[in-house]
């Protein structure tokens, strides 16, 4: 079983490059781990919003496989404390899934037809936070979920 992580287009900001890569690196020593950046969309600033959630849309399902279980992090999905979202992952590890998909949208969020295509939405806060944050949150909180799967330390320090 594999954990991924979609976003689409780069990190921009160097303090939150710096802060993904070391989640990043953190988790691969807990589970199988991939990252995955999509590329922004052509000429993305001369599309209507709708046009540009269907074009990355379109480019993430081409991606997807049938046995994959996406979940969208989306300001309208589930909340979870940090000790709900480790059992969280717990029962997807052990759901048979080969690949669990964790997927943070472009600026406008996602078309549709993801929505129609997920099989779970997270919400990290009730807050919104921009789409480049929302990286570096969820990298914290998977790696958050692993520690206190193994009962380490770094969850109460």
């Amino acid at each position: 079983m594999k954990i991924a992580f979609w976003q689409i287009g780069k990190t921009k900001e160097n303090y939150l490059k710096s802060g993904e890569e070391q989640y990043e690196n953190r988790l691969k020593h807990y589970l199988s781990f991939e990252s995955k950046v999509f590329p922004d969309i052509k000429n993305a600033g001369k599309l209507k919003p709708i046009d540009l959630k269907k074009a990355e849309a379109k480019m993430i399902l081409g991606q997807i496989q049938n046995s994959d279980h996406l979940i969208l992090l989306d300001e309208n999905g589930r909340t979870y404390t940090s000790s709900e979202f480790a059992s969280f992952n717990e029962k997807l590890f052990h759901s048979g899934s080969k690949r669990i998909i964790y997927l943070v949208g472009g600026a406008f969020g996602f078309d549709q037809s993801l929505y129609d295509r997920a099989d779970r939405k997270v919400a990290l806060s009730k807050m919104t936070f921009t789409h480049q944050m929302v990286r570096l949150f969820f990298l914290e909180q998977l790696y958050r979920a692993m520690t206190i799967l193994k009962n380490e330390q770094y969850h109460n320090t």
